[in-house]
């Protein structure tokens, strides 16, 4: 008996050699007597099969895909018996080859796997040859990876009448290779995601560096063993604070003040609070001052002392304009029309612009920012510049009819900031804006 085949080949262990011994018999063939029907007497070692004692079959073969394989196999054999009768101790060559179906895949073995063949080949006994046509069936009983045993039996019929039709059945030992891993981690490149870095099987051979469990392609600080919390990166103080964000990673503090502690309790932390034990408002350095109207202005500054306001209005209270009000701002602001690819204005925009001027004058206290966008026609760094200028445009015109200069800031944003899709052209019209923001 002999070995044929390599099955469960892929693209990891792509070739597979084979050795092994066979045996032929030539009487469950439906041929008169002294020969049996097909597959009479199939298991009757003693009486009808021919093997040497020896290594009598050579394969190699190749894995093709999706679960074929081709192999080719020489194999040799003394004929002393066919059926009932004897022979004279005839000499056997045989060269085959075969296509191979596996079934591993099928029934989700990894170390039972089945397999069908196909093909053909030449047989000499006696020095007299003839070609064949093969059929075969086999098992692989993988004992791991690369090595495994292989039986099978197969049926060749001659296609001279002077050969006579009969089965070859093999058993013997495979071995597979030919696998490629690139970084050596025991990971075949095939389903390794980093094949260049040794890495581990758990992630699928990509590294984790810093032994966290967290590999380096998700680890915010690979070389730092950390939390899964914190992707990957450490927190000496235990504060709940990630160290990459903490500006006092060595003592426990507050996560609203970055890790920092705050001993007296102001909002203020340690390390900029002049008066670390006394609490007091931000604006003071953390130091008790007089706030009369707890606005978080001291009074010394506070312009608007007995009315609560904001630090940004120097303590007194900012009047902005409604949601509504800022709705009709950007309603008006979304049909400024310009000359196209141009920042100037189109005629009939004055109306649109002077009605924004209006809302503007009737909240002077307020500060607004103007933003350009533009669809994604063009190249990104044109549409930047456009959109920066026509922000830029807006704004002059503001400035040039009475709104102070020091509320007015402009921004373009090109076409980074979609709010509709730029496949259609109502899409790329509605992209085309100008936006006012509350600052």
């Amino acid at each position: 008996m002999s070995f044929s085949n390599a099955n469960a080949q892929d693209q990891n262990n792509p070739w597979a050699i084979g050795i092994g011994v066979n045996a032929v018999d030539f009487y469950p063939t439906g041929e008169n007597a002294p020969l049996g029907d097909y597959f009479d007497e199939f298991f009757n070692l003693d009486d009808h099969y021919n093997y040497l004692p020896s290594l009598s079959t050579v394969s190699v073969s190749r894995y093709l895909s999706d679960g074929f394989s081709l192999t080719a196999a020489g194999s040799i054999n003394e004929i002393s018996k066919i059926g009932d009768s004897s022979a004279s101790d005839l000499s056997y060559y045989a060269l085959d080859g075969t296509i191979k179906y596996s079934f591993a895949n099928l029934i989700k073995s990894k170390t039972i796997e089945p397999y069908l063949g196909v093909g053909g080949g030449y047989t000499w006994v006696d020095e007299i040859g003839a070609g064949t046509l093969n059929g075969t069936l086999g098992l692989n009983l993988w004992f791991n990876e690369n090595i495994g045993l292989t039986v099978q039996s197969s049926y060749k019929h001659a296609f001279e009448d002077y050969l006579a039709k009969h089965f070859q059945h093999t058993v013997g030992l495979a071995i597979k290779f030919g696998g490629k891993d690139t970084d050596k981690d025991g990971i075949y490149d095939k389903d390794d995601a980093c094949p260049d870095v040794p890495g581990l099987a758990a992630f699928n051979g990509c590294p984790d560096s810093d032994g966290d469990g967290i590999e380096d392609s998700k680890d915010d600080c690979p070389n730092e063993a950390g939390l899964a919390e914190f992707n990957g990166c450490p927190d000496t103080d235990g504060d709940g604070v990630a160290d990459k964000n903490d500006n006092c990673p060595t003592v426990a503090g507050l996560k609203a003040l970055a890790g920092c502690p705050d001993a007296d309790g102001d909002g203020v932390a340690d390390k900029d609070d002049n008066c670390p034990n006394e609490a007091g408002p931000a604006a003071n350095n953390g130091c008790p001052w007089k706030d009369s109207d707890g606005d978080g202005v001291l009074d010394k500054d506070d312009k608007c002392p007995n009315e609560a306001g904001t630090v940004a209005n120097n303590g007194c209270p900012e009047v902005k304009p409604a949601p509504e009000v800022m709705k009709q701002l950007n309603d008006y602001a979304r049909t400024i029309l310009f000359d196209s690819g141009k920042s100037t204005f189109q005629k009939q925009t004055d109306k649109v612009l002077q009605a924004m001027v209006a809302i503007f004058k009737e909240y002077p206290q307020a500060d607004f920012s103007i933003e350009g966008h533009t669809d994604s026609d063009g190249s990104a760094s044109s549409n930047q510049l456009l959109s920066e200028r026509r922000a830029n445009a807006v704004r002059d015109y503001l400035i040039a009819n009475g709104i102070n200069a020091d509320r007015l800031t402009a921004a373009g944003f090109g076409e980074s900031n979609p709010i509709d899709s730029n496949k259609t052209r109502s899409g790329k019209a509605n992209n085309r804006r100008v936006e006012v923001k509350l600052k």
